[in-house]
Order: C-alpha cells, then sequence, then structure tokens
C-alpha cells in the first residue's frame, strides 16, 4: 500500500491553545486508520484538518505540511470545495437533509452540474448499495430520510458521502450514537469500503478500533504518541502511555 495522506510536523493553534503538536503521520490508501485517545486529546481536530473543516473556526493557525496525493491542502491554491467532495466526511449523529432519500444522494451530484434523471438514478442506486442500504429502501425512495431509523440514517449519510464519488472517507465517532447491531452493520459497512475507499475514522471504542482498523494512532493531549499496525499498537505498544490508556490505567 502506498502513503495517501503524509502529515509533517503539523502544529494547529486555537487563538493561543496549542492543539495539535508536531504531528507527523502517513496514511495509507484503502485502508482504515483509527485514532484513539482521550476526550479532548486532538483526535477529532486533526480529522477535520483533512477536509480543511478548521477553517470554519476563528483564530485557527495551522503550521506545518499536510499533503493528498502530493498536494499541500493548505495552499491557497487548493479549492476547498473541490477538496471537500474528495474528502467525504461522516459526522456523530446522523443528519440527514430534511428531503427524501433520493433526493439526500442527489443533491451533491446535483451541485457538481449533474442534472441528467437516467444518471442520477444509477448514482443513487450505486451509492445506496455501496452503504449496504439498497435493499432496504429502493421501494420508497421518494420517502422522507426522517422515516429511518438512526443506524439506517447513518448509512444514508455515507451513501451521500460516497454519491460525489470521493477517495477518502473521514468518520468522526460515525457508530457512537448508534445500538449495537446499527453499530456491527457500520463497521462491515467499513470493511468493505476500505477495498475502494480511504478511511479514516476518530473512535471512542478501542474494541471498534482493534476489530476493524488496520493502522491505529494514539493521541493525548494534542500529542500523536504512537502509531501502529493494529494488532501491534494493542499486543505489544512501544509506549508507557500508550500502554496505560490502552489496558485502562487512564480515559
Amino acid at each position: 500500500m502506498s502513503t495517501l495522506i503524509d502529515i509533517a510536523k503539523l502544529n494547529l493553534f486555537y487563538g493561543s491553545f496549542h492543539a495539535l503538536k508536531d504531528v507527523t503521520l502517513p496514511i495509507q490508501e484503502k485502508s482504515i486508520t483509527a485514532f484513539i485517545g482521550p476526550s479532548g486529546c486532538g483526535k477529532s481536530t486533526l480529522l477535520r484538518t483533512l477536509n480543511r473543516m478548521n477553517d470554519m473556526i476563528p483564530d485557527v493557525r495551522i503550521e506545518g505540511s499536510m499533503k493528498i496525493s502530493g498536494i499541500e491542502l493548505y495552499s491557497s491554491e487548493v479549492d476547498v470545495e473541490t477538496l471537500r467532495k474528495k474528502v467525504g466526511m461522516v459526522f456523530q449523529q446522523p443528519n440527514p437533509f430534511p428531503k427524501s432519500i433520493y433526493d439526500n444522494i442527489a443533491y451533491g451530484p446535483r451541485i457538481h452540474g449533474i442534472t441528467n434523471k437516467s444518471q442520477l438514478d444509477e448514482i443513487v442506486e450505486k451509492s445506496l448499495r455501496d452503504a449496504v442500504l439498497w435493499d432496504e429502501v429502493k421501494d420508497f425512495l421518494k420517502r422522507s430520510a426522517f422515516s429511518l431509523s438512526g443506524g439506517q440514517q447513518q448509512r444514508l449519510c455515507i451513501a451521500r458521502a460516497l454519491a460525489v464519488n470521493p477517495d477518502i472517507l473521514l468518520m468522526d465517532e460515525a457508530t457512537s450514537a448508534l445500538d449495537p447491531i446499527s453499530t456491527l452493520k457500520i463497521e462491515e459497512l467499513a470493511q468493505e469500503l476500505r477495498k475502494k475507499y480511504t478511511i479514516v475514522m476518530v473512535t471512542h471504542n478501542m474494541h471498534q478500533a482493534a476489530r476493524i482498523s488496520n493502522t491505529t494512532c494514539f493521541f493525548l493531549s494534542g500529542e500523536l504518541v504512537e502509531y501502529a499496525e493494529t494488532e501491534q499498537l494493542f499486543s505489544s505498544p512501544s509506549d508507557k502511555r500508550t500502554e496505560d490508556y490502552i489496558t485502562g490505567r487512564f480515559g
């Protein structure tokens, strides 16, 4: 596997608060990378730098380098809208639009200029199939997205992100608001999607990271303490702080 995302000496400040400290991390393509660590350690902050969502927060300052496919993300030449098409995001709470199931999926392609109905039909079906939701909703695509269960809504949000053909899918604690059965479905879905997409996920659930990720990164107080293949990090961490966290001594 080759490196798709290359982060080097990244520092992020919210005003005078130093939220990310000298983070250097290569992320491999077509794999699942999990960010773990206690609340407030910087894992969601780092995730949001990958599609420049932190741009929306006042007084944010970023130093260092973050490249996707060799392109510097924070260059003034990068078009943020195009970047967010390539780097989709799924949030902690399912957030479907107040539209039909069909229109939730077709929304992004329409924004990017696709208006042909048969083409949109094809994208909607493919995206819902990729999100393992098609068979559950194909007979009532005109129903409100809010008619779906929480787990179905989250898979709909994943399908919506996939509809614009991203390279990378960011998942910010995407299962923490779901019941165990829905969580399992999303985990199985993520493992299937990594064959086509690069997935970076923040999870508060270490068992989840151990179950489905290829690489795990442990953060503490804005610092990337350790990253390694998941099995290695959980079985023989090289840093005492990692060991203390995964064995439940703190966090």
